[in-house]
């Protein structure tokens, strides 16, 4: 079985309302934009992908990616994502695609992405669904947002994530007192400073140091707060590490680290008791999985990142579900500007929490995603589309016969 087409789309589903991210002050994001990948075998098995956008920025990834991966075997996972790599050395990072790679080995193979990854099948079986923490996203007021969270638990989640990002550390730790005064420990607090990967698009941002990050994680731990988050710099490795020796308060982070080699460094030195790998960014669902189970057998705890749209939220559920679960797993959450309705739009079932605050595993082959194809009409925009007859044909344009011939053989013998 190979790769026969590939097809490309540009996403974009408006909000019902502006949403305001904490980790780009003072951007109003209006549009949910992502890009879609397509993948069919000469079988006519379909793998699907989506990986976060700001706009139409992947215009030419397809003439880029086209030849790496047309006539591949799709569930020859390795080799597909050392193409995915390749690639990546003439453009971006695009590990988001391998989950197109396991969504067609999971429906060849007739098994869930979970259960491909090592998940137990018993267990999961009869469990079904998985507990989830209700992940904020803006900034609000102390008061306010201390509303909204006991709203939150209202709804059954039992854990709730806020966002913090003054210049003035005694706002940040304000806004937390403020709520854990409310909650009077009926919900577990996690807090987002957001300072891992710093934005300044539209408004400044505050740049936290070794020392505001250790002065807050104490007023964190005397506060009760569960876990903080992307403290400092992603790539901040020795202050980390020293910070979690300091801090008495478990420390997370690693959200957009790029992959196993860099995971791999701060595993050794030590720089989180919480690691969170997104498996749509970095070193995608392999590298996600290799780093979960290190922090297995380091007696270290895996949560990882969800935020960006429906297919994050369902490919990290699976490398979540294949593991300990000792953690319950990102809901992203922020209403009215983003609910499951807007961050799953493109999926004909969006991942809805229930009154426990739990999701359902999903069980059918690969991703389980289904997408609906009226909403891809409507708010969708292919912008490639290329079969192995049209790569061969384009090879001759621009190369000549003789040449796309001599080229056909060599990738036949391989």
């Amino acid at each position: 079985m190979k790769i026969d087409r590939i097809e490309l789309f540009h996403l974009a589903f408006p909000l019902e309302k502006p949403f305001y991210p904490a980790w780009i002050p003072g951007y109003p994001q209006t549009v949910n934009r992502f890009t879609l990948a397509r993948m069919t075998t000469d079988e006519g098995v379909q793998g699907l992908a989506a990986g976060a956008a700001f706009s139409s920025e992947r215009a030419g990834l397809g003439d880029l990616l086209g030849p790496y991966l047309i006539g591949l075997d799709p569930c020859d996972i390795e080799t597909g994502r050392q193409r995915i790599r390749e690639a990546s050395y003439l453009g971006w990072r695009n590990y988001w695609l391998e989950a197109a790679f396991w969504d067609i080995k999971g429906k060849v193979e007739g098994k869930p992405l979970w259960q491909m990854l090592g998940g137990d099948s018993d267990r999961l079986s009869a469990q079904q669904r998985l507990p989830v923490y209700a992940s904020t996203g803006e900034i609000h007021p102390p008061e306010q947002r201390a509303e909204e969270v006991l709203a939150l638990g209202e709804q059954g989640f039992d854990t709730v994530k806020l966002r913090v990002h003054d210049f003035d550390a005694e706002e940040d730790i304000r806004l937390v007192r403020t709520v854990a005064e409310a909650v009077n420990g009926r919900l577990q607090i996690g807090v987002d400073a957001n300072q891992g990967w710093r934005v300044a698009l539209i408004d400044d941002a505050p740049l936290w140091g070794l020392d505001r990050a250790a002065y807050f994680a104490d007023a964190c731990a005397d506060l009760g707060v569960a876990w903080l988050e992307e403290p400092l710099d992603m790539h901040a490795w020795d202050d980390l590490a020293e910070l979690r020796r300091r801090s008495r308060v478990p420390v997370a982070g690693g959200e957009l680290n790029d992959g196993w080699h860099e995971f791999r460094v701060m595993l050794e030195k030590g720089c989180f008791d919480i690691y969170q790998p997104d498996a749509t960014f970095g070193g995608g669902i392999s590298d996600a999985k290799r780093v979960q189970c290190a922090c297995a057998a380091q007696g270290l705890h895996f949560a990882p990142h969800t935020w960006s749209n429906g297919f994050s939220m369902v490919v990290n559920l699976h490398v979540h579900a294949s593991g300990a679960m000792d953690h319950p797993l990102e809901y992203p959450i922020e209403p009215p500007g983003w609910t499951p309705k807007f961050r799953d739009a493109l999926l004909t079932e969006p991942v809805l929490a229930d009154e426990n605050g739990t999701v359902a595993i999903p069980t059918a082959p690969g991703l389980g995603i289904e997408i609906d194809e009226n909403q891809l009409k409507r708010h969708g925009e292919k912008f490639f589309d290329l079969s192995s007859k049209g790569l061969a044909i384009k090879t001759i344009r621009e190369k000549g016969l003789f040449t796309a011939l001599r080229l056909a053989r060599k990738k036949r013998r391989r």
